[in-house]
Order: C-alpha cells, then sequence, then structure tokens
C-alpha cells in the first residue's frame, strides 16, 4: 500500500520526518519498505506556455515551439509530440535540468534548428506508464487546472510529496485505507485522525422507482447496498484527486471511476459502478452464476463461470464478478448519464476462490478476502455519492436501496493487567495500559482494579482474543522497551530429530565421499517429473496455476533435477561432475487427494573423477565408482538386513545392461546405474551414472549397534583362492557362500582379480579372493585353516559348480 505522507497529514497533526516516520512504523510492526520522494533527484523543470507552434522544415513530425518559461525572452524548444499545441501550460526541462534516471538536458540542435530545453511527458520525470492518464500516454502532458508560469511543476502534480510503502501483512488489512492508517499512525503519536462525515443531498425522485435489488444468496453477501446517481458529467477528476491516485499506483480514467477508486483507497471498502441505461429490466440481482454462462469483464476478456462464482446481474445477464471485476457491457463511459453504485461486504472464501479460479485478483477481491471495515461500508457508499454531486454535477435519487442489511458490532474481550504484564514481563499500569487501548481507539472499562473490559471497533477485525490484544500493548509500548529476562522455568536444550540427524549425516557422507550439493526445483515438467520412478504406481500431482509450463507439477524424482544441472555445467565446459541432492519427491496414489512427500538422496557422476598426474593414471566414472559411494553410506549405516544389488532391465531411463536396484534385506531402498543413451542425448549430456535413494525408508529400518573390540594380539592368516566360474555367477553369490561356510574366524574376503579370455573356457570367468582368517584369542593352526577351506571349496563346486585354478 502507498501511503501519500500529504494525504495523511489531512487526517492527524504530523510534522514528523518520513524517514523517521517510516522507521517508526517498521518497529511497530508493519513494515515500510521504502520512502519514495518524487521530486528528488530533479531539478530546474518548471512550468512553460506554449506561444507558438511551427512545423520543422526538415521533419514531418516535429515542431517549433516558442515557449514562455517566465524570463524576459521565451523560450525555442524543438517537440516530437503529437499532443503539442500553441496556449498549452506544459512541463518544460530547462537547459542543464536533471530530469528521470538523472538525465541531463542540454542546449542542443535538433536537425539544425536550436532547441533550449525540453517538454516533458510524465513518464520523462519519473511517472510510472501505469498510472500516467490514458490522454498523455503518448505524448506531453498538458496542465488542465491554473498554474504559474516559470514556477517549478513538483507542487502542481503532487511530487513536493513523499510516498511511504507499507508492505502489509495479511492480518493488518485494516491499513488497505487510509483512514485504517491514520488510526495507526495517529496511535503512534498519541494524535487521534479526525475524519468529516459525508453528507448527501437527496434530489426528490425516490431510488426504489428506479430500481430493485435482490440478493438470492444472502449467506456469501452479509451487507448489500445501492445508491442511484443522475445526471452525471463524465469529465476528468480534479487534479487533487488524480495526484492521490497517482501516488497510490492507480491509473485516474474519469471522475466517476476515479471516485470508486478513491473511496477504495480511503475507506479501504471496494466500490463498483454501473451504467444505470445498460440494465434492461432496471434491476440488480446478486446470485450464483448458472454454469458455462459467460462474462466478459473490463479488461476484455471472455470467461466461462461455474456455479461456485458469485455475480452481479440484472435480473438476466451477469453484470460482473462480485467483488472481483464489474463486466464490459455495464462500463462508465463518455455517454454515461446515470450510474448506480455499490457498496457491499462479500464472503472473502468466495471471492478468493473466484479470483484464483480465474486467474483475476485485483484490488478490490484482495481486500476482500483479507477483510474490510464491516462499519463504514454505507458510510462509504455515502460518501462516494457526495463525490459524484460535488465533481460531476450529479443528483443522488432519494434512499439506500438495501439488498441485504448488516448491522457492525463491536468485540468485547476481557482480560487482566496482570496477564499482560506476566507475558510480556513488563510492570505497566493500568492507566499505561488504558491509555494504549484509547490511543488505538479501542473503549475500556475498568470491571475492577485488574479486570478490563476492551470494545475493539470493526475496523479492527484481526483482533477477537486476549494475545490479540497483548500484541498491541507491545506493539504501541515498543518491543525495544520490553524487558530482557532469562526464564524462570527450565528448558531442555534443542536438538535435531532422527530424521533431521539422519538427513544430516547423509549429506555429510556424501560431501565427504567428493559429491558437491546442488538444489533443484520441486516444480517441472511433466516428462521430467515422471522419469526414473522408484515405482511405477505414483501419481503425478498438477498445479492448477503454475508460474511456467516448465513448472507445472511436483517432481516424484531428483534425478531428472540432477540432470538438468549436469548439462548446465557441460553447456560451459565443465564435464567432470560429482554432484548429490537431497530433497524431497511428492508421490501420490491415484485414490490420494495429496502427495506424501518422502525424503529423497540422488546423485550423478560424469567425467573423470581422477586426473592424470605422476602417480596415477586418469579415472573415468563407472558403475562402480558410484556404488562403491553407495556402499559405503548404506553400510556404514550397519542394516540388520545385507545390502544387495539386483540387475533390472526395465528400467526405461535406465542403460538395461548397467543398471541394478538396491535392497536392504528384502526391503527395496533404491537404484543405481547409467543414464539410458538414449535418455543423456535427450539432456545432452556425456556418459552419466546415478543413484536414488528412499531415505523416508531407510529411516524406518533397523541397524545393528557397533560394539568395538581391542586389537588383536594373534596374528591373521591369509589365504588365496581362484575359482573358474560360468558367467553368469555374480560375486554376490560367491561371497555369499563364502560367508557362510568361512567359519567362524573368517574376518575378511577381498575379490582381487577378475579375468575372462585366454586360456579360460568360453562361457566362464576366473575370480580370485584373499581370504584372511584371524582368532582373537590364540595362533590358528595350519589344520584348522585348511579344514575351513576345504569346506569353502566343497560348497563352491557343490553350489555354483566351481573349479578351483
Amino acid at each position: 500500500m502507498k501511503i501519500s505522507y500529504q494525504w495523511l497529514q489531512d487526517y492527524i497533526k504530523l510534522t514528523e520526518d518520513p524517514d523517521v516516520l517510516a522507521d517508526k512504523v517498521s518497529r511497530t510492526g508493519i513494515e515500510v519498505a521504502g520512502v519514495d520522494y518524487p521530486s528528488r533527484g530533479l531539478k530546474k523543470i518548471v512550468v512553460g506556455h506554449i506561444n507558438q507552434v511551427e512545423p520543422h522544415p526538415d521533419s514531418d513530425h516535429l515542431h517549433i515551439c516558442q515557449v514562455d518559461v517566465g524570463e524576459a525572452e521565451a523560450y525555442q524548444i524543438v517537440c516530437g509530440a503529437p499532443n503539442v499545441a500553441a496556449g498549452q501550460d506544459v512541463i518544460v526541462a530547462l537547459p542543464n535540468s536533471r530530469i528521470a534516471d538523472n538525465v541531463k538536458i542540454k542546449k542542443s540542435k535538433m536537425r539544425g534548428v536550436v532547441s533550449q530545453g525540453m517538454i516533458c511527458a510524465l513518464q520523462e520525470i519519473g511517472f510510472s506508464d501505469s498510472v500516467v492518464p490514458k490522454d498523455y500516454a503518448n505524448g506531453i502532458y498538458v496542465f488542465t487546472e491554473p498554474v504559474t508560469v516559470g514556477e517549478p511543476v513538483f507542487k502542481y502534480l503532487g511530487m513536493d510529496d513523499a510516498i511511504l510503502d507499507f508492505d502489509i501483512t495479511p492480518n493488518r488489512a485494516d491499513t488497505l485505507g487510509m483512514h485504517g492508517t491514520a488510526w495507526e499512525v495517529g496511535a503512534m503519536y498519541n494524535e487521534k485522525p479526525q475524519f468529516k462525515k459525508p453528507v448527501v443531498t437527496e434530489s426528490q425522485t425516490p431510488a426504489r422507482d428506479l430500481l430493485k435489488v435482490t440478493v438470492e444468496n444472502k449467506a456469501k453477501v452479509p451487507a448489500y447496498y445501492l445508491r442511484v446517481v443522475e445526471n452525471i458529467k463524465i469529465k476528468p477528476s480534479p487534479m487533487w484527486l488524480q495526484i492521490r491516485l497517482w501516488h497510490a499506483g492507480v491509473r485516474p480514467i474519469n471522475n466517476v471511476v476515479d471516485i470508486t477508486n478513491y473511496i477504495m483507497l480511503t475507506y479501504g471498502q471496494p466500490l463498483h459502478a454501473f451504467d444505470y441505461d445498460k440494465l434492461g429490466p432496471k434491476q440488480i440481482v446478486v446470485r450464483n452464476a448458472k454454469a458455462d454462462e459467460p462474462l466478459t469483464t473490463l479488461d476484455g476478456v471472455e470467461r466461462t463461470l461455474t456455479t461456485e462464482d458469485l455475480v452481479i446481474t440484472d435480473g438476466v445477464a451477469p453484470l460482473g464478478f462480485a467483488g472481483v471485476m464489474g463486466g464490459l457491457d455495464s462500463e462508465i463511459t463518455d455517454t454515461t448519464k446515470t450510474v448506480v453504485l455499490e457498496s457491499a461486504l462479500f464472503n472473502g472464501t468466495s471471492i478468493r476462490k473466484t479470483a484464483q479460479r480465474h486467474n483475476l485478483r485485483t484490488d478490490a477481491s484482495t481486500r476482500f478476502e483479507k477483510g474490510i471495515d464491516n462499519a463504514s461500508i454505507q458510510e462509504a457508499l455515502e460518501a462516494a455519492a457526495s463525490l459524484l454531486t460535488e465533481l460531476a454535477d450529479a443528483q443522488v435519487a432519494k434512499g439506500i436501496l438495501v439488498g441485504n442489511d448488516y448491522v457492525a458490532e463491536d468485540t468485547v474481550v476481557a482480560i487482566k493487567v496482570s496477564r499482560i504484564n506476566h507475558v510480556l514481563g513488563t510492570t505497566l499500569s493500568t492507566d499505561t495500559i488504558t491509555d494504549i487501548f484509547e490511543r488505538l481507539g479501542f473503549g475500556v472499562k475498568l470491571e475492577t482494579d485488574d479486570q478490563l473490559m476492551v470494545s475493539v471497533p470493526p475496523r479492527r477485525w484481526d483482533i477477537s482474543i486476549q494475545a490479540d490484544l497483548i500484541e498491541e500493548v507491545a506493539r504501541m509500548y515498543g518491543y525495544d522497551n520490553l524487558p530482557s529476562t532469562l526464564p524462570v522455568v527450565a528448558m531442555n536444550p534443542g536438538k535435531f530429530n532422527p530424521q533431521q540427524q539422519f538427513i544430516r549425516r547423509a549429506k555429510q557422507m556424501m560431501q565427504a565421499s567428493g559429491l558437491s550439493e546442488v538444489i533443484s526445483y520441486g516444480l517441472t515438467t511433466e516428462t521430467k517429473a515422471t522419469q526414473f520412478l522408484m515405482t511405477q504406481n505414483d501419481v503425478l500431482t498438477k498445479l492448477d496455476w503454475p508460474m511456467t509450463v516448465d513448472h507445472a507439477y511436483l517432481r516424484l524424482n531428483l534425478i531428472s533435477g540432477l540432470l538438468n544441472d549436469v548439462a548446465y555445467n557441460i553447456a560451459r565446459n565443465q564435464t567432470d561432475l560429482a554432484i548429490y541432492e537431497q530433497g524431497r519427491a511428492f508421490t501420490k496414489t491415484e485414490a490420494a487427494i495429496r502427495p506424501d512427500e518422502r525424503e529423497y538422496l540422488a546423485g550423478a557422476v560424469t567425467g573423470l573423477v581422477k586426473q592424470a598426474n605422476w602417480l596415477q593414471t586418469k579415472q573415468a566414472a563407472d558403475f562402480y565408482y558410484l556404488k562403491g559411494i553407495v556402499d559405503q553410506f548404506l553400510t556404514a549405516h550397519n542394516y540388520t538386513g545385507a545390502v544387495t544389488y539386483v540387475p533390472n532391465e526395465k528400467r526405461p531411463e535406465m542403460h538395461p545392461g548397467r543398471t541394478a536396484d538396491i535392497y536392504v534385506g528384502t526391503q527395496f531402498v533404491g537404484f543405481i546405474g547409467q543414464v539410458h543413451p538414449a535418455i543423456a542425448k535427450a539432456y545432452d549430456i556425456n556418459e552419466t551414472y546415478v543413484f536414488q535413494l528412499d531415505l523416508t525408508t531407510l529411516l524406518t529400518l533397523t541397524s545393528e549397534r557397533l560394539i568395538s573390540q581391542s586389537a588383536p594380539k594373534y596374528p591373521a592368516v591369509t589365504r588365496d583362492i581362484a575359482l573358474l566360474l560360468e558367467k553368469d555367477v555374480s560375486n554376490e553369490q560367491v561371497v555369499t557362500i563364502i560367508q557362510r561356510r568361512g567359519g567362524q574366524y573368517l574376518q575378511n574376503i577381498q575379490l582381487f582379480d577378475v579375468y575372462q579370455g585366454k586360456n579360460i573356457k568360453l562361457g566362464h570367468k576366473s575370480l580370485a579372493y584373499s581370504l584372511t582368517f584371524q582368532n582373537s584369542e590364540a595362533t590358528l593352526t595350519e589344520d584348522a585353516i585348511n579344514e575351513q577351506m576345504a569346506k569353502i571349496v566343497d560348497h563352491l563346486k557343490a553350489e555354483v559348480h566351481a573349479e578351483i585354478r
């Protein structure tokens, strides 16, 4: 909300420097994002009067203007604006002046003709395109009210003001109107704001003879009031009104539309004006829309309505979305003679859903969603009608038309002074607390020495319980004035829960393994969201209103995000990568309404993992390098079940011969392998290996406690064994047999050689293992080791048909 300092001064006596005021407002709970001084940085910009305009001899669009700027002689200025004409009062930047963006205007020549300055458009002195009146959007600005030639333009354009940018939170929507802001600022300075009550002079024509009103869904429309205003003259608003609008970021349109916007900014109460002559049956009916009913809104977009939309109609066709935006068919135009003014209270939830459904968020919908002052609904309507008689020479028909009446009541909250002091740690007196509530405009009644009955007016609908009142006392007393004390109760020190500990340990292990952390978007495309699934039963979750088409679906995996990161780096000649991400995937079953957020861990490696130097040769990333990282991570948790890798050729995004599912015991926890060459080509990346683990599942698995042992006193014995095996026999099968038959003294099994080729039978391979035996209580004898080795050999021959080489 843009707050004009000068406008604020209309309601309270305020002499504070705007920057100091902004700081004070921020310290009481409403952040002020900044203070803008429109004239700051501008100089030598004055009012000029165009005496004469001649066409430029060497241009078909330039004009040579003789401009009076209050000096002895007129200035000659070359201007290319299409709307320049003699007799206009305009904005003139003199030679050596500074306009917007610190641009310096110098005396120059334009196609051989001397130009002593510049005739300016509003945009050229700092105004946004969004607030410039459409009549001057593509040309210079022309003053329509009396000005003094030669004087600086700033006071005539309201640029001598200061604009405070209130960053308003949803609970303080009362400050979305200047009255609410005045109450807030007045409480800080112990100044009660003064507001003029509107006075409406009515004609003798009864409004009920001109229009009928019906509200069908009164639950969604607690209050609905109309005024009929006749004999309106549509014209531009006076300068003071236009200035207040554009300081608030609103473009002036005409006096009727500007008045409705001005009242909204003043009271926080959205109003709407309908062209009476465009209402066929001369009635207003508020109802739910019919299915697929069409409505063209003021932005020119035709929308298809649903039965959940609340609409204003003339009894036949919709005239606009209630509380959101009016319809084009009842728009105020230059030919409008009679208007119907609407002031209402609409259900905030209904308005929010309509705005979301049609992607149509407006200033009006924002206020109805967050709440309005229920006590000022009729007063805002009266203020608008009064201004129409003043600024549009209109006549107000007699009486207010009531569709649904509403009586606003104060909220009464009982609270003890001792309770306030206990929560805040203060020793404030009853008088001090009472004074704070009265400064805020609350009614206070002292029931006992300690008990207060506080009446909160409807304009502060955010206050309903004791905690709200305590917050008001803290704000107004000053957070920086509250005493600092240690807690008087014992408190447990904070610590991470098991899931947080598990995730942090996972990240530490990935970084210790040489992987760098990356963070990807949780939103992606439909194609990428459905790649690299843990299971094929997961269902996509689509956003109703995504930011872009590339961020429309919640991800079901982390790998597609990693591959995007790999592609980004490779495109910049960074080809050696080892990265990981820990984040959430949003899995969902067909019957579920909301997705299940599961913690995943994924990694990707590509290029070289070791560079060549005098000591070692280079090493490229491969399946076993990444498997070693995953193995180290899983075995470090000492799970009760064994970690196994089962080949899987049915993952469409993975290489069919270099992919394995990962199990802990019988529980599937993830997969690892090479990205399918076709997928790698689609991502425009090199050969890449990835893994993905379900940390949510891993966290539920049981682990065995690690027991430390003293260093052995007796020597270990190592035996090597080389086996000739069929090529389909896996290392895991062999290791399992050796572990099972190796006896209690077998400490370690190390595969040190794999060979397949010359001197090996076709369809076979050679695996060589080093077995380590050790007894911590005695020296192992040769006979004991030979006996155990014989058992291992016998079972290898029997179970996998191994031949000893």
